[in-house]
């Protein structure tokens, strides 16, 4: 026996739909939406850059005091752990919208083993956390000068002989 059913081209995005608040509800767990949008964890950017001397690392952390950063080397790793805190005290009540993310960060960088692990500085500016790692002196280009001769001289030597 064969059936025929009517073709309903939307019947396959009311199924996604179904599936991704599903998907969302799951995610927010028990708390509400707007708890959980402040309390989610985030990473803040963060430039890398190397020069002869240093390796820099500026990291952005805006609304976030610098006692509560944290900044720890070891076994060669670097660690910068924060927390930005959602401000309770707004009066108003009637928020449309939360876009800046809230709650604790940890970011960790593997340190090149040309990092002098002694000699690191980390500086607070307007939002933005600089960290300077300085390389070792081993580790630093050393140029060395080419002296030119003129071939008269090579030759004189012994180099155009054959053997």
């Amino acid at each position: 026996m064969t059936l025929i059913t009517r073709w309903d081209p939307f019947r396959e995005f009311v199924t996604l739909q179904s599936r991704m608040n599903r998907l969302f509800n799951d995610s927010l767990g028990s708390e509400g939406r707007e708890e959980a949008l402040t309390t989610t964890t985030f990473a803040p950017a963060v430039d890398v850059y190397e020069d002869e001397h240093n390796v820099t690392l500026k990291v952005e952390v805006p609304g976030i005091d610098e006692k509560d950063i944290d900044v720890r080397i070891e076994n060669n790793t670097l660690t910068v752990h924060g927390e930005r805190k959602f401000e309770k005290e707004e009066k108003e009540e009637n928020y449309r919208r939360v876009e800046r993310q809230y709650g604790s960060f940890t970011r960790t960088f593997t340190l090149p083993q040309t990092v002098d692990q002694e000699s690191v500085q980390a500086n607070y500016d307007k939002g933005v956390l600089k960290i300077q790692l300085a390389k070792k002196a081993e580790a630093k280009p050393k140029q060395i000068k080419v002296n030119v001769g003129s071939a008269k001289t090579l030759e004189g030597k012994g180099a155009g002989k054959a053997a």
